[in-house]
């Protein structure tokens, strides 16, 4: 078996007292990965490790299924279980390698949340990704790519990004020709051809293909909790996501930058809206019915709901439904009796931001400031 050591340097330090990733493990780990730092007690563990960062080319031994590939044979026996449902959730009907993974995600289901954040509170189902939860208030980025030098907090965002050097694209898509990088990419990309969308919300009519993306939405759509408060403004959001994004208007920090000119962004979704319309760069996204363009899929997606008089969004409270989770959330502030919305000039509260408008315009003509 190639062990890799022509391409990564296997490094053994005596120390076992330094910090590894796994806290409550007080065995030492002294052979060390001088890629991504992770730490292993055996010599066989790490050069096994080392090969992921070879790259695609050394996984020699093919799954007839699906024809993932991997760097020994233990490791396909083990995904084999996947095809053959052993490890198989009684819930959602997911498959897993083995019992542990299995294990893990069935919290998922039960709510457990044993791990908790002694910062914010947050709660994890497992001990590793609490750890890596920290990294977000320590603001430790322990892996480095050893090509341009960049940061990662977590090394399979490392393993991800060397990608982007190695231009390498070995996964190849036979309805579309498209390739990707990684073999699971081409796995969430084949569900855009089969519309396979094998978890639906129990709250709504909606489906949709992967596990976390149902518990983004029924985080997003159907819970009203908003744990996460601006520092400046005290405005509550229900994502960790959410509230940073909007910090940035604050800030006016503006992290994305087009390589283009000198222009910057406060999100990725402008970025690639700014280069498809100043530079051209990138694919316009066309209505097959009115041939109207869209820059980003969401829109057209949206504006395809509408040609069909497609409404997946339904109001838990009445039976009301919606075209886009935004016309659906904006409606739900009827039922909680939300007025958040407030009249300058008379100081009368109102729960929606055109119901306002509209008043604004009718109160000031009556108080006499026409021209406001």
């Amino acid at each position: 078996m190639y062990t890799g050591e022509t391409f990564f340097e296997a490094k053994t330090v005596a120390d076992s007292n330094d910090v590894t990733e796994h806290p409550h493990d007080d065995k030492p780990k002294p052979h060390v990965c001088t890629v991504c730092d992770k730490r292993f007690i055996k010599k066989q563990s790490l050069k096994e490790h080392t090969e992921k960062h070879i790259g695609e080319k050394l996984k020699l031994y093919s799954c007839t299924e699906c024809e993932k590939r991997f760097t020994t044979q233990k490791y396909l026996h083990q995904h084999m279980n996947v095809h053959t449902s052993k490890y198989r959730c009684s819930e959602c009907g997911k498959s897993f390698q083995n019992n542990r993974l299995l294990t893990i995600h069935s919290r998922i289901h039960s709510g457990e949340k044993q791990f908790e954040c002694s910062d914010c509170g947050r709660r994890f189902t497992q001990d590793g990704s609490l750890v890596m939860h920290r990294r977000i208030h320590s603001g430790e980025k322990p892996y480095n790519c050893h090509v341009c030098g960049k940061a990662f907090s977590r090394s399979d965002h490392l393993y991800n990004h060397m990608s982007v050097h190695t231009r390498d694209k070995p996964y190849k898509c036979q309805m579309c020709d498209k390739t990707f990088s990684q073999s699971g990419h081409l796995h969430k990309h084949m569900k855009v051809h089969t519309g396979d969308k094998p978890y639906k919300c129990s709250l709504c009519d909606k489906s949709f293909k992967r596990s976390s993306n149902l518990c983004s939405h029924k985080q997003h759509v159907h819970s009203y909790r908003k744990p996460y408060q601006c520092p400046y403004c005290g405005m509550q959001f229900k994502t960790n996501g959410y509230q940073k994004r909007h910090v940035r208007i604050h800030t006016g920090v503006k992290p994305y930058s087009c390589r283009l000119c000198s222009d910057r962004f406060t999100r990725p979704d402008q970025l690639k809206t700014h280069l498809l319309k100043s530079h051209n760069e990138g694919t316009w996204l066309t209505c097959s019915i009115c041939q109207k363009k869209f820059c980003q899929s969401g829109g057209l997606k949206t504006h395809l709901h509408r040609h069909k008089d497609m409404k997946p969004f339904v109001c838990n409270d009445c039976p009301k439904r919606f075209c886009t989770s935004t016309e659906l959330k904006v409606h739900q502030l009827i039922h909680l009796d939300m007025k958040q919305f407030c009249c300058s000039l008379c100081g009368k509260d109102f729960s929606r931001r055109y119901t306002v408008k509209k008043h604004f315009q009718k109160c000031s003509a009556k108080l006499g400031f026409d021209n406001v």
